[in-house]
């Protein structure tokens, strides 16, 4: 299936920097997904053009924000238990699909996904065209490693944290063998099967048709570049290009001082134990209410949904002045 051409009539693309759109029918009827999507046009990060960033907006507008960033290979779909708990319990939730996923633009071009780029075109569109401000940040996987990156920069636009299933990396540190299997995966395999991905990250057997809907966004191989290069993009060297200012952004991390909690499943076996670090190293988490959740895998959204969405309702509810604490604790 080819993607609209792309010309200043169809305002497919941007105008320099080659990206593909997923036609609109391969989201027609995806089982309990009834969300409408919300579109904004960020920079394009090659200095000419733009590229369209796709979101939900559910709930209130006047109600508190949540937002949850989903990881690799998955998109927005992957909230679809959590976003009527959150919505019944007064608050708005923002979810995008990361550019290369979703119902986002898709660069073409490996080359064209770098991990800076990826966070510039989040960033743009959270803050610079939504402006979101105290945001409680609920970020898994991929989610976290530009979500933890956005708090180490703009910890004033965050009232509060849940981590789950994630880690803000440096390469300092082995990425462990489970990583590194899937990087090689990734990698490898002649075709990227994203469904199959997700299920095997499941616990739970998913329905053959929730399978599909984790492949709609990718009608063929050339939309999946993005998808094929993340695993490249986590730090897992200490020269990695990423690493200095994700060590920068763990120095405001290690002074983040508002509510900071984590909500990790008991069978992942990719951030099994970060958990504890982020406890350890963030001033925000001590006291908090840190869970495990019982029968989850990496992709807990899609096994625990509801238990991962009421742990976020009871954090935003147990802490209505968050907003207005101060964010850093002072250096020592």
């Amino acid at each position: 299936m080819l993607a609209v051409p792309n010309t200043p009539e169809a305002g497919n693309r941007s105008t320099t920097m080659d990206t593909l759109r997923t036609p609109d029918d391969q989201f027609t009827d995806l089982p309990g997904f009834p969300f409408a999507p919300h579109y904004v046009s960020v920079p394009s990060g090659d200095g000419a053009g733009t590229i369209r960033l796709a979101y939900l907006d559910e709930g209130p507008a006047d109600g508190e924000v949540v937002l949850c960033l989903h990881g690799e290979p998955s998109w927005s779909y992957l909230y679809r238990h959590m976003i009527p708990v959150l919505v019944d319990a007064g608050l708005r939730v923002v979810a995008p699909d990361l550019i290369g996923f979703g119902r986002s633009d898709k660069p073409a071009h490996r080359e064209d996904c770098t991990y800076q780029r990826h966070l510039d075109w989040l960033r743009a569109a959270v803050f610079d065209e939504l402006d979101l401000q105290a945001v409680t940040l609920v970020c898994q996987d991929w989610g976290g490693l530009l979500g933890l990156r956005l708090v180490g920069e703009h910890p004033e636009r965050f009232a509060r944290v849940l981590a789950a299933n994630t880690f803000l990396p440096t390469g300092d540190n082995h990425p462990g063998e489970a990583f590194l299997a899937w990087q090689q995966f990734s990698q490898e395999t002649p075709t990227f099967p994203v469904g199959f991905i997700i299920n095997g990250g499941s616990t739970t057997e998913l329905a053959p048709e929730v399978v599909a809907a984790y492949d709609a966004p990718f009608p063929d191989e050339s939309y999946k570049e993005a998808a094929r290069q993340f695993p490249l993009l986590v730090p897992s060297q200490p020269d990695d290009p990423a690493s200095p200012a994700n060590r920068a952004a763990w120095t405001v991390l290690e002074r983040f001082a508002r509510p900071f909690r984590t909500a990790f499943s008991d069978q992942d076996p990719i951030t099994g134990g970060m958990d504890a670090i982020l406890q350890g190293r963030i001033p925000g988490a001590k006291g908090e209410a840190h869970t495990t959740i019982e029968g989850g895998g990496h992709f807990l959204q899609e096994d625990r949904g509801p238990e991962l969405a009421a742990v976020v309702v009871d954090l935003v509810s147990t802490t209505p002045d968050a907003a207005s604490r101060p964010a850093l604790v002072d250096p020592a």
